[in-house]
């Protein structure tokens, strides 16, 4: 007799239940509990099931909520073996008691809580003098939720700059309309802008010569009267490559020389805002440049907070055009707001407060130099073990070409010493072990190692480059070397199980997803969506 290949769990379970199997019910139901969730507990707490798509008639103990919450979502993966997100995962005890302390605070309600509005605009300012703002008294930014919302700021101030300039020189801002240029390898969230504010989105291909990155030279070739600025990435979330802000600053100068029309930069410091001012401080990227605008970042990734932060700085009040600045007369004071929501919490912009005077510029820069330290150990394990190509460069000297005495004089240490990026390890299998196994799928390895408790993704690179699969590790504060180092023994044995044609690893080719009905309720599904277009839209 062969095992059935659509094996129906839901069924299974429907007809496994006490009720179905003494009275031989063969009828289906969508669900194996009908849609009910029971608790373990229900005995001890007195509940019974209650219904997963609609609310109760009648609630339950909050212990009985509680502990049935609480069980349920010990199906998740553990936070601090996700090595797939940029997101920070921990801060000390008394950081969460703060938050715990102010967590019912509405950060809008300035009137109510002036000390948490005074610490928002102390934390702008910090970041204003971090990037070298000219004058940190006439730089101006705002919290937001992340990173998403800071980047559709930046992209409407220039928008509505580019309008103005536009409208005073007698030209149309609808025909031909307004543009944006980025590099292919960007983050979905600068595509979003371009989407949803209408201006034109112009992808710049990324190659492997470009190191995966945005080519300000091939940059150039998009930009035109009618660009409002160009994101430019300050750690590429494939890789972790710096783009070259200064580049394309100088190429924009010499644009702006020839034609006339400025052309201002955004850059997206998404995770390298809080890792390039403590790691490489030398590396010139901000504010120093006078064509940067505007720059933002999130907290909850390098800047070391819970998820719930992000920031946007730019370099003067000029630059943020006062009709996208709300001013508000509520709750008996007046108000003034320009993001794009209105009540946020207060507690992450405390959280990041206590990070800026809890570790000061020393303490980031030690957590950075141990990030990319282990990024590097992680990176040269990998290449060494011959059965990977690392992609990403943070391990790799900036002199390469340097031999004998010039060579040792190196400062092993310094993060100076190597090309500047972010603590990310980006990699695929090797040329030779695909050639001495070419049935063996780099996805096998995500699921394998996902067998083992480490989330490590597998997924294809930039448009133009979709073709090459990758594996990335991001390297924070909580994987340490001893971590690293049983990370790399799974790694190599799964691979080499995978070579192993004798292995259950070897037969993962037919392994596909089983899911209940409960991951179609109320989920988007495949194509319900606008299609891709290929830039980065995976959990990061």
């Amino acid at each position: 007799m062969s095992l059935s290949k659509h094996i129906n769990p839901d069924q299974l379970m429907q007809q496994a239940s006490d009720n179905n199997a003494l009275h031989n019910h063969r009828h289906r139901l969508h669900s194996s509990t009908d849609h009910h969730t029971a608790s373990p507990y229900g005995a001890r707490y007195g509940t019974t099931p209650i219904p997963k798509f609609r609310i109760p008639s009648k609630g339950i103990d909050s212990r009985a909520a509680y502990q049935l919450i609480h069980d349920e979502l010990e199906l998740d993966g553990s936070p601090g073996l996700n090595l797939a997100s940029f997101v920070h995962t921990w801060m000390p005890e008394e950081a969460n008691k703060l938050m715990m302390e102010n967590i019912s605070k509405n950060l809008i309600d300035q009137d109510e809580y002036p000390m948490t509005q005074v610490l928002h605009t102390r934390c702008v300012s910090i970041l204003a003098d971090l990037w070298h703002a000219p004058n940190t008294h006439n730089a101006i930014g705002t919290a937001t939720t992340g990173s998403s919302e800071a980047i559709q700021l930046g992209g409407l101030a220039m928008k509505r700059i580019w309008q103005e300039k536009r409208k005073a020189a007698g030209k149309s801002i609808h025909e031909p309309g307004p543009n944006i240029v980025m590099g292919s390898n960007a983050q979905v969230a600068l595509e979003k802008f371009a989407r949803y504010f209408e201006v034109e989105c112009r992808l710049v291909p990324v190659s492997k010569e470009s190191h995966y990155r945005l080519d300000p030279k091939k940059a150039m070739d998009y930009v035109d009267e009618n660009t409002i600025g160009v994101y430019v990435i300050l750690g590429s979330t494939y890789t972790g490559h710096y783009e070259p802000v200064q580049e394309m600053s100088d190429l924009l100068d010499e644009y702006e020389k020839q034609t006339g029309h400025s052309v201002p930069i955004h850059v997206d410091g998404a995770s390298g805002a809080f890792i390039a001012p403590f790691a490489t401080p030398k590396h010139v990227w901000d504010f120093k440049l006078p064509r940067v605008v505007s720059i933002n970042t999130s907290g909850h990734k390098f800047g070391l907070a819970y998820v719930g932060v992000g920031w946007v700085v730019w370099r003067s009040k000029e630059l943020l055009p006062k009709d996208l600045i709300f001013e508000l007369h509520y709750l008996g004071s007046i108000e003034y707001s320009f993001s794009l929501n209105f009540s946020r919490p207060a507690h992450p912009i405390i959280a990041q407060y206590f990070n800026f005077v809890h570790l000061g510029f020393e303490g980031y820069r030690a957590v950075a130099l141990d990030d990319l330290k282990n990024a590097r150990l992680l990176s040269r394990a990998l290449e060494n073990s011959g059965l990977f190509e690392v992609l990403s460069d943070v391990h790799r000297p900036v002199n390469q070409g340097l031999v004998g005495s010039a060579l040792e004089a190196l400062d092993p240490e310094s993060p100076e010493t190597y090309e500047p990026g972010l603590p990310v390890v980006s990699f695929r299998f090797s040329d030779n072990y695909r050639a001495q196994n070419p049935d063996v799928q780099q996805k096998w390895v995500q699921t394998l190692l996902r067998a083992k408790g480490w989330i490590v993704p597998n997924y294809e690179l930039a448009p133009d480059l979709q073709d090459i699969e990758i594996l990335r590790v991001v390297v924070r504060e909580n994987l340490t070397a001893v971590m690293v180092d049983r990370l790399v023994a799974d790694i190599m044995e799964v691979v080499e199980d995978l070579a192993k044609s004798d292995t259950p690893a070897h037969a993962l080719s037919a392994l596909t997803a089983r899911g209940t009905s409960e991951h179609h309720q109320g989920k988007l599904q495949k194509g319900d969506g606008s299609k891709s277009n290929g830039t980065y839209a995976k959990p990061c």
